[in-house]
């Protein structure tokens, strides 16, 4: 019932204008106070009165009687022009609603401030942990109850072209009411820009931009080329390493002679030795008597499956 007063008091004392402003976050925003009296310049009888949507029942007091009030959230951005504007200094999401300008004069002026974001979700959403990111574009207004027309929010490229549907490197998830997603995933050109436009009769009211940073970026196409290549000229190095060093050992291999043996005898491990009887002492002689020499042969014992030669001992 006191929202119906006031709306009554508003019409029945006049309104002059009813105008829509559309910003994006961190703006400096000027909201006008029209019909100021030029007894009233320095402000001495202006009040600012903010409501944050239709359905709100809370008129906020911004401004009463030319003092700006700093206890609300965000009153400390807020300041008053010469000419009785309101100046909001680095918008929040918060901001966004209707802002009323009274005086001594018969009509008042309604402001709509319309403010447009956009960033990732959830909030602590992380792109250099996450392969894909979801970027949310939202429009904060007044008239809550009122749903923004389907198609009033669309995404572009950095080259303003629109992103319809779904690519290889994003998906548009839809709009619901005053608020569109769009599904990222992460790509060879990583610091890529994603701008949200607001769109109203057929034009476009408001634009914000978002980029993607990744300190660390993914491997792209070219430099898996270059390393897959690397990684077989290595590959062909060691094997021809290999290679050289098998030839020069089988060279040196074939420098060796090797041990020639006749064929009427197989070869054997028969050990020859000549045992020589003959008195080693030349001061002292000896007559020997000349007598037959008799040569013995003494057979090693040898398995059957080994060579049969023997082991020979010659006594002279």
């Amino acid at each position: 019932l006191s929202l119906i007063g006031e709306c009554f008091l508003f019409f029945a004392a006049g309104v002059s204008g009813d105008r829509h402003l559309y910003h994006s976050l961190g703006n400096d925003v000027i909201l006008p106070c029209d019909n100021v009296p030029p007894s009233q310049a320095r402000c001495l009888f202006i009040d600012w009165i903010y409501e944050r949507d239709s359905d709100s029942v809370d008129r906020i007091p911004r401004v009463d009687k030319g003092k700006v009030n700093q206890n609300p959230p965000g009153g400390s951005s807020l300041s008053l022009r010469n000419d009785c504007s309101l100046i909001i200094s680095n918008i929040t999401a918060e901001d966004a609603g209707r802002y009323t300008c009274r005086s001594n004069h018969p009509r008042s002026t309604l402001v709509h401030l319309n403010i447009l974001t956009i960033s990732p979700s959830p909030a602590d959403t992380d792109p250099e942990r996450d392969d894909e990111v979801t970027l949310t574009c939202s429009m904060w207004r007044y008239n809550t109850n009122r749903p923004c027309p389907q198609n009033s929010i669309l995404w572009v490229d950095e080259e303003g072209t629109v992103l319809p549907g779904e690519d290889g490197g994003y998906k548009f998830n839809g709009q619901m009411d005053c608020v569109s997603n769009l599904a990222v995933k992460r790509q060879s050109d990583y610091n890529r820009s994603y701008t949200c436009q607001f769109i109203e009769a057929n034009s476009v009211k408001i634009d914000a931009h978002f980029t993607l940073v990744y300190t660390d970026p993914p491997p792209s196409s070219t430099s898996i080329i270059v390393g897959a290549v690397v990684g077989v000229l290595v590959v062909l190095v060691v094997i021809a390493a290999v290679l050289i060093k098998y030839r020069r050992r089988a060279k040196a291999t074939e420098g060796v002679q090797k041990p020639t043996h006749s064929q009427e005898e197989p070869e054997s491990n028969l050990t020859y030795i000549t045992v020589n009887h003959a008195n080693q002492n030349p001061k002292r002689k000896v007559k020997v008597k000349e007598e037959a020499v008799t040569y013995s042969t003494v057979k090693n014992t040898v398995k059957a499956d080994n060579d049969p030669s023997s082991f020979y001992s010659s006594v002279g």
